[in-house]
């Protein structure tokens, strides 16, 4: 599949690798546009909406082995031949499940706030319920889907940034098929090892890269080096984006 995109000419003359950005479940590829903002003065850059999300096509399945096929496609339809794959949470997952799938078109690898790892953790039942009252409600405008959701969610951040892909009265992503493959979403399969050096982001108050995990994760990826940002959780990017871009940088002018 491939996926609906946005492309964006580096600013500057450069010989840097492209970089891919991808979303995590419930996003759009709005979603990492800060760190585009700062990356595409030097980096050619590409960002993506995942399968059942944003304007990309709908499928039944929601896996990861499936998203890294679709990053390939999309790859291969841009004739990008090597990139620098960026992903936040599910988006971190599949473009660590794409070095399993094609290890020679990955340049380089961050992962934010992810591990790859089975959470075997139900982290979104309330987002699902919010998701689904505004749909039984009927509303139409953001502010009233919002109204809506705050019955259910206490985190005003995460209000607004589901209410991004709200438009024209309806979600942009498939609630049914994100509902029913949740346990894909959350689990994960282990993959061979791709041994380069890969930088995975954490946010210092988030659970999901801990150093329980840390054994799992270095058995997948070697090289790989941890960089907590403090004082944030889980969208670590859109509540520190200058720590983030300082860690991305400093990784690729190694």
């Amino acid at each position: 599949m491939k996926l609906n995109s946005r492309a964006q000419s580096a600013q500057n003359q450069h010989t840097n690798s492209p970089i891919v950005l991808v979303h995590g479940l419930f996003g759009s590829l709005d979603n990492l546009g800060i760190l585009a903002r700062d990356l595409v003065t030097d980096h050619d850059i590409l960002q993506v909406d995942m399968r059942n999300h944003g304007l990309s096509e709908r499928s039944p399945d929601m896996n990861y082995p499936a998203m890294a096929q679709d990053l390939l496609d999309t790859l291969d339809a841009h004739d990008i031949e090597q990139a620098t794959l960026v992903g936040h949470s599910m988006g971190g997952k599949a473009v660590m499940a794409f070095t399993a799938l094609a290890p020679e078109r990955v340049g380089k690898l961050v992962a934010i706030d992810i591990a790859p790892v089975d959470y075997q953790v139900r982290r979104h039942d309330e987002i699902f319920a919010a998701i689904n009252a505004v749909t039984e409600a009927g509303v139409s405008t953001r502010q009233q889907a919002a109204e809506v959701m705050r019955q259910h969610i206490k985190e005003e951040g995460v209000v607004q940034f589901l209410l991004k892909s709200f438009v024209g009265g309806a979600w942009r992503f498939n609630v049914p098929v994100l509902w029913d493959q949740y346990p894909h979403i959350v689990g994960w399969e282990t993959i061979p090892a791709w041994d380069h050096p890969a930088l995975f982001i954490a946010g210092g108050n988030s659970p999901y890269v801990t150093t329980e995990y840390r054994d799992t994760l270095l058995a997948q990826f070697p090289q790989a080096r941890a960089h907590v940002i403090a004082g944030a959780g889980h969208w670590v990017h859109a509540e520190k984006p200058d720590a983030v871009l300082r860690a991305v940088r400093r990784y690729l002018a190694e």
